[in-house]
């Protein structure tokens, strides 16, 4: 008999509640969950093809092991067996950093990548640390921890309040949002125009997001950060800035006057390709909104100044008294966020603490450049030893990084690779044992780190919708399991991990005058915690040593897992408050508007105001039917608009003699792909499209359907050289190509 299951999406930012219709162990339906108390029943075509995605004939059942050069299907105790032979040796041998850890995207959709990657890493003591995030957002982090002291501080708008948005390479009627976690995005634009509000885009494509805009600017990439800047100047010349409430919060305003000085709307419309009087009326426009928020997203971090243009975005929010207060900007507060502390000066963030081995590329936020990967497993240098083993947890980074080509070669050569993946991919192809977790709807799920993104304080909680199939693994157990089998604790109870954590998060919630469990005794409130597994009872601490917890006792109507198990729709806990000085952990204890490393970088800034491509340049392109590179393995999130095309403008088609569908082959500096051309004008003069997450013809792989569509990886034109130096962050937008249409003899 079919029956009901709810279960939170983790297929995209949005985290909406699903309603699942369940027969037997099989999802036949996902709709949206009207009664959730976030998303309301919305639901995209990701998420109603929740069914499909968790069905999936090509996911893996069962770990596989490489036995005389081949992967065979093997037992979970030969698996890890293998991955304790194959690791640990090279640990003792050789140390901690030449084993090398990549964290894909998928990791913060899940309650397993949120709780033990950072137990792994701590144990195993490795600085080879690499993650998607110096793909799409380390500038935001880089930003945020050199303005409030903590990289994970990040403002965002008020979008069911404010008066005036401003968004900046964003497009969320695509995406769903990002870094800005909110179901249903493109209900609350249109709600914000039908209050009056209105709403602004930045963007070189006319993107169904600048469709619904009230003023689209057509900026070239890259620019971003010039925009922003002659903004922010035009609010000081103006005499429009007016910090409010804001001000005994925020040092360093002037500082911040004498550095944007020289950055004029004329000094920068050339490189930007916007009128200055355009530049200067959005600045007015910002400034006289009665309540507004600036938002930046992939296009500008993704960017040669992405760390400044994302410092930039809190900038302008903050000259005209929009952070920190309803309809602006705000801190969301996630109920397993750490119990508040008392505002004060904090210990600030740093950059560079160590750099990477080969080019000397500074870490952030204990993060080396995923661009760099490939030299820091394939080159020898006097600096250390390379990578030799490498454990990839839900990452497909030849196909997510630059030049996958190389980073292909390079994990040929590593002597030993665990690969952490549904699939047999462009990546776990090379690996030496696979471990598949379970297909979602077997496994819990908890938005960890969007709740701390999300434009509404909510939480919610949903168990498994299917129970584990026989022969599976929990994926928290198998990330436990891996943590002790590279530590050299292998063969010990899994249930180890869950209960050191929890042994040493009690023991330093007793020390701290601040905490609700101040001079309690550990053993005591570890008895008090409830759960069915370690996961949940590690979630309930988090719940009860949070914002809006217990306190184990001590405020009787606050959360905890039992009460949250009793609301399956979730608990809405209002809307975002003004939270200032409380998140700043800067050492000043204020917001530092002008952090030395951005006034470093200005002077680079500055000259780019003389740059113009000499001809075409490429920026990425979302589907709404996609995500991540395995989203294309599934028949109903393919095809239609979900293609891979060049988007070409009509006046550079008929320039090139392009008609049509035609094949172009694309060359950038890291190589050359060939994909059909889509006249359109979506995009402006001078600007070429390419979607992510295609490239799905290499050998070896066990995606049937992405295979019979493959398309090209728009990031083989990358070589990787380019970055954003502050953050590390891939420069994958405003990347100068060259097109040359081919013929019948030329295919």
């Amino acid at each position: 008999m079919p029956r009901t299951a709810l279960r939170i999406c983790p297929l995209c930012e949005a985290t909406c509640g699903l309603a699942l219709t369940v027969d037997g162990s099989t999802v036949t339906a996902a709709r949206g969950d009207r009664d959730d108390v976030f998303s309301r029943g919305f639901i995209c075509p990701k998420g109603a093809s929740f069914g499909a995605v968790d069905s999936d004939p090509d996911r893996l059942r069962a770990p596989l092991v490489r036995t005389n050069g081949e992967l065979r299907e093997a037992t979970w105790e030969e698996a890890f067996d293998a991955v304790a032979a194959g690791v640990r040796p090279l640990v003792e041998r050789y140390g901690p950093h030449s084993v090398g850890v990549v964290l894909g995207n998928p990791n913060v959709h899940t309650m397993a990548g949120a709780l033990y990657p950072n137990v792994l890493l701590g144990a195993l003591g490795s600085r080879s640390l690499f993650t998607a995030s110096t793909l799409d957002q380390m500038p935001k982090h880089v930003s945020s921890g050199l303005l409030f002291g903590d990289a994970n501080a990040i403002p965002v708008p008020d979008l069911d309040r404010t008066d005036h948005l401003l968004l900046i390479g964003a497009n969320p009627l695509e995406s769903n949002g990002s870094l800005c976690t909110a179901p249903d995005f493109p209900g609350r634009l249109r709600a914000l125009k039908a209050r009056g509000g209105t709403l602004t885009v930045v963007d070189p494509r006319r993107t169904r997001t600048a469709k619904l805009a009230d003023r689209h600017v057509a900026i070239r990439p890259g620019s971003d950060a010039l925009l922003l800047a002659a903004m922010a100047h035009v609010l000081y010349e103006e005499g429009l800035v007016d910090l409010g409430a804001l001000a005994p919060h925020v040092g360093g305003v002037d500082d911040v006057a004498a550095a944007v000085r020289d950055f004029t709307p004329e000094s920068v419309a050339a490189a930007c390709d916007v009128d200055a009087d355009v530049t200067r009326a959005l600045a007015r426009e910002l400034a006289a909104a009665p309540t507004a928020a600036v938002y930046g997203r992939i296009g500008s971090c993704t960017v040669p100044h992405g760390t400044i243009a994302s410092w930039l975005v809190d900038v302008l929010n903050i000259l005209t008294g929009n952070l920190d207060r309803p309809g602006g900007a705000l801190f969301p507060q996630a109920a397993t966020d750490r119990t508040p502390r008392p505002a004060g000066p904090g210990r600030g963030f740093a950059l560079g603490r160590w750099r990477s081995r080969v080019s000397g590329h500074p870490e952030a936020k204990g993060e080396l450049p995923l661009s760099a990967l490939a030299e820091e497993i394939d080159t020898a240098t006097d600096a250390g030893e390379p990578v030799r083993a490498l454990l990839t947890i839900a990452a497909n980074p030849v196909l997510s990084a630059p030049d996958g080509d190389r980073l292909d070669k390079a994990l040929e050569s590593l002597d030993f690779m665990v690969s952490v993946d549904p699939y047999l991919n462009e990546t776990s192809r090379h690996a030496h044992v696979v471990l598949p977790p379970p297909p979602p709807a077997q496994s819990p799920h908890h938005d960890f780190a969007f709740n701390t993104l999300a434009v509404r304080n909510q939480v919610r909680y949903t168990r498994p919708a299917v129970p584990l199939e026989p022969g599976r693994m929990a994926e928290t157990e198998i990330l436990a399991r891996l943590t002790l089998a590279v530590t050299g604790a292998h063969g010990t109870d899994p249930a180890a991990v869950d209960a050191l954590v929890i042994e040493q998060t009690l023991a330093k919630a007793v020390r701290e005058p601040h905490s609700p469990a101040h001079g309690r005794d550990p053993a005591e409130l570890t008895a008090l915690l409830t759960g069915e597994t370690g996961p949940e009872r590690r979630l309930d601490l988090m719940l009860r040593l949070g914002p809006y917890g217990d306190g184990f006792g001590a405020r009787p109507d606050g959360l905890t897992l039992e009460r949250l198990l009793a609301h399956p729709h979730g608990i809405d806990l209002g809307p975002l408050r003004p939270r200032l000085p409380q998140p700043l952990k800067t050492r000043s204890g204020k917001v530092e508007l002008l952090p030395a490393p951005i006034a470093a970088d200005l002077p680079r800034l500055a000259r780019a105001r003389d740059a113009r491509p000499a001809g075409l340049v490429l920026v990425g392109r979302r589907h709404l039917r996609s995500n991540n590179s395995w989203m294309h393995n599934v028949p109903a999130l393919t095809g239609g608009s979900n293609r891979c095309t060049l988007h070409v403008h009509p006046e550079d088609a008929a320039r090139l003699g392009l008609r049509g569908a035609q094949p172009v082959r694309v060359t950038g500096p890291g190589g050359a792909v060939t994909a059909p051309a889509e006249v359109t004008d979506a995009v402006r003069p001078g600007v070429v499209s390419l979607p992510h997450g295609w490239g799905h013809d290499r050998p070896g792989t066990r995606q049937t359907h992405a295979a019979t569509d493959p398309g090209v990886n728009v990031n083989q034109l990358l070589d990787g050289s380019a970055l954003d130096p502050l953050s590390g962050n891939a420069v994958l937008n405003g990347v100068p190509v060259t097109l040359t249409p081919l013929t019948g003899a030329e295919l």
